[in-house]
């Protein structure tokens, strides 16, 4: 006897794709177009006015009534400055001493206080609070600290026999006492930012490093290092454009002194402008400008493909 298969059932039909109508360009919303309007003309006005009004006024012998075009001669005469190999030299050791400083005790802190360390919130607020104080205020402060004579330092050194030495008076400590202080104050940015790139690791690393009998040295190179690299890149990035533009700290605790030891790029400019040359220190200061921007631009895409390689 000879069975009959039972018919096999149709299949089923899949619906058809939904074709939406697509929206012509005169129906879109001009929404976005307006959002962005007010930040473009904030940006404008406070930034690329003035950016490109500075570059027209190198080019002139300016007063606050008239300007005179003169070309290039404000150019010619700011690179004839003789402070200005001094205070570039200073410019950059200044902004690669303080940047390296904030980058490594930024780290070691940042591990510090996402560990479980007690007091750890109240230790945060002590390491950031400087970044809170006017850095006029921080220099007043310190240059009465450092004073050779009835300086808190120096006094504190003499306690144990040590002669302290004249931290801002000396031509060959005054920049550095300078950036000492300025990594103390700017240090605690670079914590923060270090703490929110180590607190985004998974724990899933940590686990699987500890099963494979990794120690805490282990851990830091080869878990925390790595996976805390965009942290790194900010920081690095931020501190040597602040260390190439500083100005106000230096200013406040040596005005360039002894001599012209602790001078940088900023405060021969400001001198200038002291000076009544207006066109010459405006020069200086597209300068100042070219310069961070020709460092910092190249530098920053080379970290950015460095932290896609990891």
């Amino acid at each position: 006897m000879t069975t009959v298969a039972p018919p096999t059932p149709p299949a089923a039909k899949s619906p058809p794709p939904v074709v939406r109508p697509r929206r012509s360009p005169k129906m879109r919303s001009a929404y976005p177009t307006w959002f962005y309007l007010p930040a473009a003309v904030i940006y404008g006005t406070l930034f690329l006015v003035p950016t490109f009004a500075s570059f027209y006024f190198s080019l002139t012998r300016w007063t606050i009534f008239k300007s005179t075009f003169i070309g290039l001669e404000n150019y010619t005469e700011f690179f004839q400055e003789p402070a200005l190999v001094k205070g570039f030299v200073n410019t950059f050791l200044y902004a690669v001493v303080t940047s390296g400083l904030k980058v490594v005790l930024g780290l070691l802190l940042g591990i510090l206080l996402t560990s479980q360390v007690r007091a750890r919130g109240y230790l945060r607020s002590v390491v950031f609070f400087p970044v809170l104080v006017s850095t006029v205020g921080i220099g007043i402060t310190f240059t009465a600290f450092m004073d050779p004579s009835d300086g808190v330092i120096n006094k504190a050194l003499s306690t144990v026999g040590v002669d302290g030495p004249g931290w801002l008076t000396d031509p060959s400590l005054a920049l550095f006492s300078v950036a000492l202080v300025d990594v103390w104050k700017g240090v605690g940015l670079a914590t923060v930012i270090y703490i929110a790139g180590i607190v985004s690791i998974p724990q899933e690393y940590y686990e699987a490093a500890r099963i494979d009998g990794a120690g805490p040295f282990q851990l830091f190179r080869n878990v925390i290092l790595p996976l805390s690299w965009p942290a790194t890149s900010t920081v690095i990035v931020l501190s040597l454009i602040g260390g190439l533009r500083s100005f106000d700290l230096i200013w406040a605790m040596t005005r360039g002194g002894p001599g012209f030891s602790s001078d940088v790029v900023a405060s021969v400019i400001y001198k200038q402008y002291q000076a009544g040359f207006y066109g010459l220190s405006t020069a200086g200061n597209v300068i100042l400008f070219l310069v961070v921007t020709a460092v910092v631009v190249p530098l920053a895409r080379f970290l950015a493909r460095k932290e896609v390689e990891r």
